[in-house]
Formats: structure tokens, sequence, C-alpha cells
């Protein structure tokens, strides 16, 4: 997958997130924790890739790749207590669980390729 399919792809996730957060009941407080907290890491993702596609160096691509990492694992603990907390039925999150499995095991790779090439 090339930078602006995933780029695009990142952008599509969040968008995602971001509806899920509108469609969160408004009076539950606990759905509004945690759906902001999944709406901050969520969109954090594509926009620290965006900045290792623009990197000046291996190392800096390195290092931003892996905070796309770290945000997609945050996101995906946020995602699973939304399901755990009985906020969003587990039928109703499974594919956006599974797309954040996806884009893990490509940010994984991509990131142990950019470690391996330095």
């Amino acid at each position: 997958m090339n930078t602006p399919e995933l780029k695009k792809r990142f952008k599509a996730y969040a968008l995602r997130v971001i509806n899920l957060y509108a469609a969160l009941p408004k009076a539950n407080t606990v759905a509004q924790i945690i759906g902001r907290q999944v709406l901050r890491s969520a969109t954090s993702i594509g926009a620290n890739y965006a900045e290792a596609s623009r990197s000046r160096s291996k190392a800096e691509f390195t290092a931003k790749t892996g905070d796309s990492l770290k945000e997609i694992a945050e996101t995906e603990y946020w995602l699973e207590l939304l399901v755990e907390s009985k906020t969003i039925p587990a039928k109703k999150m499974a594919d956006l669980l599974d797309e954040t499995q996806q884009l893990t095991a490509i940010l994984t790779s991509i990131n142990k390729r950019a470690k391996n090439d330095a």
C-alpha cells in the first residue's frame, strides 16, 4: 500500500471514529469521557503518519511511525472499553476493531522495515 492510499485509509478511519463519537449518548458520562479519549487518539494516528511521510531522516520517520503505533494501540484500548462497559454492542464495534487491527499490522510492518533499513 503506497503512502497516499494509506493516508486516505487513516483519514477514513478517523472519520469513522468521529462519527462514532458523535453518536455516543450525550447524557452518559462514561461514554463521553471514553469517547473523547478515543477521538483524540484515533485522529492522531493519521496526523503522525502524515508527519512521518514528510520526515527529513530515517530516524524521524521511525519515531513518527512509532508514535502512530502508540496512538493506534491506545485507540484499540478505548474502543475495547466502549464494548466492555456495554456502551456499544460488540457487534457494532467489530468492523472498526478489525480495521484497527489491520492498520496496526500495516504500521508495525512499516516501522519494523524502517528500523531494519536504518
